[in-house]
Order: structure tokens, then sequence, then C-alpha cells
């Protein structure tokens, strides 16, 4: 069990002054538009953060405590809202651009906000829920060209840069962030100033492990998760922002896209789920595997050497030629919000780009630990932060923390809070996990996922998934539990897989044939009770959450219809 650290008692006002003044001229902020780049440096995005928090305070008369939404891809702007929402002492709240307008309906209905800030792309959404939801007063464009006229944005309000900002107090709700939720309505997680700053105070060690360089040299990183996602909001956006790095946003997720923006700004280091990671050795494979004979047995040579070097930037030199399509500076990632393929990360350390492997939750505000310490041992997600507890159920072997990044709450459910957070203080993750003797964190299922057989026997779907998966003809795949509707085993739950196969594999008029043979010869390497029996080959992509979770659920319910 890991001791928790106290956090120091920090103005929040303070220290967002304190990054504004200290990298002042540098960048950071930008996203590319369709003239070049649009540059924000730390000096100008706390101008323009302080000018919405003075139109909100003083202008609309938004009160503490009152909440403001967000409705807006990645882009600098959202970056502003969220410290002028700091500023003016309201509680934050960002939407899910996928969701539909039932589920935002569902949202804003519960939170009530104010004021909604919208881009462009999402204002007439926007305009057909302000209509439907009166406690939304104000509707403000975040775009310096609206797309429609009269309305205001927030380069229109006046240059008001100097106020009397409201300090808020460290355990009031700072974000209140929707969980995506896979089945019944979304909970609205409470995150406190004091988990936010925990978070930061707790992750600072990471830098010097990442960055050790990062007195020397100025440091790009590119976005591409959505910052409405705490993982992106609290370590993409706000730990980088603390650690004063230029933060570049992309609006394209093809890797051909990406790895043109990473070679024209130079790029360092990512945030990445391992769904992003699986896309990019496929494309990254895919280029050499069209290349010429002798570039293909030059790379099979070198990947089977890289295995016995040690050292990252010999690595590095052996695969020069992928690295310089990288940019040449590119480091590694970080990549969180779900399993890591092990072989998906084997790949890319063997070439010489490291992956941080981490864990965490929107109720911990979210990331609960890295592996910095042992980066070879992919199957870990590391030491949980100095900031938690951390213990095992012995006997059900779930993952329980306490400590100072937990949430404060499921926002006006009492209920839904108290089956998550016992009475002493420990919240039940629902994540089946084992801690080594050196305190290394191992997440090896979801209890909720479990599938109980009739016999009694308990398979866990992520054990099946990482044996199947390895499969090139499986473009994507989801074990899960199904109960016959019928015969003998009426009601019984049995072992089911949806597989979704590639491209070439799904124009072949034997197609089922192939895929249930591949499931024969990859099932041997699991006992008998794992394998599969109901097995689904579906034509549509899997659904999934906007951090590429398979929505189990959601899933049960197309394969029953």
């Amino acid at each position: 069990m890991s001791k928790c650290k106290k956090v120091k008692t920090r103005n929040i006002l303070t220290f967002l002054e304190d990054k504004t003044q200290n990298f002042e001229n540098k960048i950071a902020l930008s996203t590319k538009v369709q003239y070049g780049w649009k540059e924000f440096t730390y000096k100008g995005i706390g101008l323009l953060s302080r000018k919405i928090a003075n139109w909100m305070i003083n202008e609309i008369k938004l009160s503490k405590g009152d909440r403001v939404a967000i409705l807006c891809e990645s882009k600098p702007e959202f970056g502003a809202c969220f410290f002028a929402s700091v500023l003016c002492g309201a509680i934050f709240t960002p939407l899910d651009i996928k969701l539909t307008l039932h589920e935002l309906r569902i949202i804003l209905t519960d939170c009530k906000p104010k004021v909604l800030f919208v881009s462009n792309q999402y204002f007439e959404q926007a305009l057909i829920l302000r209509n439907e939801l009166d406690f939304i007063k104000h509707v403000i464009l975040i775009d310096e060209s609206p797309s429609k006229s009269g309305f205001a944005t927030i380069y229109s309000l006046n240059n008001n840069y100097e106020g009397k900002f409201r300090r808020p107090h460290l355990r009031s709700t700072a974000i209140l962030i929707y969980t995506s939720g896979t089945t019944g309505a979304p909970k609205g997680v409470e995150i406190s100033y004091l988990n936010m700053l925990t978070q930061l105070e707790s992750l600072e060690w990471v830098r010097d492990v990442v960055f050790p360089e990062y007195d020397k040299t100025d440091i790009a990183v590119l976005s591409i998760l959505p910052m409405n996602h705490l993982f992106e909001l609290t370590v993409g956006f706000t730990l980088f922002m603390n650690w004063g790095l230029s933060i570049y946003y992309t609006n394209s997720l093809r890797p051909n896209d990406i790895l043109n923006m990473m070679c024209e700004k130079n790029i360092k280091f990512m945030i990445v789920v391992p769904a992003f990671l699986k896309l990019l050795k496929t494309s990254i494979e895919s280029k050499i595997n069209t290349a010429s004979p002798i570039t293909k047995l030059s790379f099979k040579i070198a990947y089977r050497i890289a295995k016995f070097i040690p050292f990252t930037c010999l690595k590095r030199l052996l695969f020069k030629n992928i690295h310089k399509r990288f940019g040449g500076n590119f480091k590694g990632c970080i990549t969180g919000g779900a399993p890591l393929d092990i072989e998906v990360g084997k790949f890319f350390e063997r070439i010489g780009i490291e992956i941080y492997n981490g864990y965490g939750l929107t109720e911990t505000s979210p990331v609960v630990s890295v592996n910095c310490d042992d980066r070879k041992n992919l199957a870990s997600v590391g030491r949980p932060l100095k900031c938690f507890e951390a213990k095992i159920d012995p006997q059900t072997s779930e993952l329980l923390l306490r400590g100072l990044s937990v949430m404060k709450g499921y926002y006006n459910r009492d209920d839904l809070t108290g089956q998550v957070i016992d009475k002493d203080g420990w919240l039940h993750t629902g994540d089946m996990a084992k801690i080594d003797k050196r305190g290394f964190l191992y997440i090896t299922g979801r209890i909720k996922n479990m599938i109980v057989l009739s016999g009694g026997k308990k398979v866990f779907p992520e054990e099946v998934e990482a044996i199947l998966e390895k499969s090139e003809l499986f473009k994507e795949l989801c074990v899960f539990g199904y109960s016959k509707t019928q015969g003998s085993k009426e009601g019984c739950e049995e072992v089911a897989i949806a597989i979704l196969p590639n491209d070439t594999i799904a124009q072949n008029v034997d197609c089922e044939k192939i895929i249930r043979n591949e499931l024969k010869v990859l099932s041997s390497r699991l006992a008998p009770y794992k394998r599969p029996t109901s097995i689904f080959v579906v034509k549509d992509p899997l659904p999934r959450t906007t951090t590429r979770k398979v929505k189990r659920n959601k899933l049960k319910e197309m394969i029953a219809t």
C-alpha cells in the first residue's frame, strides 16, 4: 500500500498568473487554420482568458459556482474559456462533440449552465439547445470569424483585462465532467481545485524523467485527444502548460497528416490512447510492406538486432528513416484510457520510440499511475502516484484507491457516490488488479465485464482479447458474455465474440469460414472454457466511446437485433 502525500495549499489565481508571466512570450497553444498557423503565446492566452472572465463577472453577472459549458473541438480558445471559468469561480463543463442532441439535452438539463461556449462547427446544435432549454442565457462563439452575424464572439468582447477575479476555495468544484456511460444516464463527476493541483504536483517528477533536457530547450507536443476528456484536459493541456510546453492541435487523425504535422512543428511528445498506437503501427508496417525488397529485408534484420540493443539512442540510429518520417525529434508518448496491446508497445520500443503506459479514471482526476520507472515492463502501468493509497480487495481483486485526487463525488447523486466511495473514503474502481512486491500495478480486467459460466468458471474478456487480437485478419474484435435465449442452455452466459474482418477477408465469399478457422487456431492457446462459442461476424465498426473503448452493452444490443 502506498502512502498518500499531502498537497501544498496554493492560490489558484496566483498559480495561473505565474505561468502567464514565467513563460510570457513562448508559444502556448497553436492550431492550423486555412491560411497557416494560429498561435497564442502564454501572455496572449492569459489576456484572452481575463477578457472572457471580465465579461462573465461584470457584464452577464455570473455568480461564483454557476456552470458554464463548452461544445467545441480541441483548439486554443477552448483552453482560454477553461481558464476564464477558473478566474470567475464558475464550474466548467466540457461537452462531448460526438453526442446526439438528445444526449446533450440530458447532460445540460442536469447541470443547467447559464453560458454555452460554442465553435462555428457546432453552432446550429447550440441554437437548438438554447431554444429548448431556458436556463441557457448566453450562447457565445469562440471563433474569431463567426459563422452567423449578430452573435457575439469572445474576440468581440470589450478589451478589459484587469479586474477583481474570484479566488475559489480549493475544495470547490472546478470541472464537472460527464462520463460517456455505456448504459443509462451519464454521471457528472465533480473535480475540485484540490484534485487538479494534487495531480499537477504528483506528476511533477514525470517531467524530469520524460524531458531531462527540459531546462535547455523548448519542447513541442501534439494534441490529438478531445479536450472534453479529462485525460487530455488534465495532462495534455493543464499539466503541459504548467511545464511551459508548446501545444499544437490537429484537425485530422489520419496517420499521414499527423506525421506531416510532427515534421513541420518538430514534435517531441504526445498523449495518446492505445488504439491510435495500433493505427500508427499499421501505417508504418504498410509503408514497409510496399517498399523495395532490399528495404523490407533491411528493416527485418534491423528489427531483430534491435531486440538486443539496450540503448534507445542506438535504436533511433538503426531506424533513422522511420524517425525522419516522425520529424527526427519525436521521443515518445504517454498512453492511457484503455489497455495497451503489449505487442504494439514492444514494436515502438524496439524502433526507439518510448512508450509510457499509464492508468487512470475520470473519478481519480484522472491519472493514477504512469510507468516511468520500469518502462520495459509494458504490462505494468507503474506505481500509483504518491497522492494515492492503493490496495487490492482480497475477495474480488478489485483495486481500491484513496487520496486527494479522488473526485468529490457525482453531481447531485449522493446515492451513486456512496456506491463507489465507501465510508472509509476508498474508491472502488471496478478494475481488477494486482500489485507486485515492488509496488508496480497491473490491471487485469473489469469486474463488470467478467463472464460467469454456468459451471461457475469466470472468464475475463480482456485476457481472451489479448490472445485473439493478434490476428491480422481481424480489424476489430470484442469478447463479451452472451446469454442463450432458447435450448438447454437458455439463460446461461457463454463466451461470445464479435469480429470485424479486415477489408480483404470481408470481400471473400468464405469470410465466415476463414474467421472461424483462424479463431480455432488462436484459441488453442486458451483453456477450453475461455474459448468463444458464439461467433458474430459484423460488417460495421464496433460502437466506441470518444476514448475508443468498445461500448459492450451497445454491442450486445446490436447483436440481439
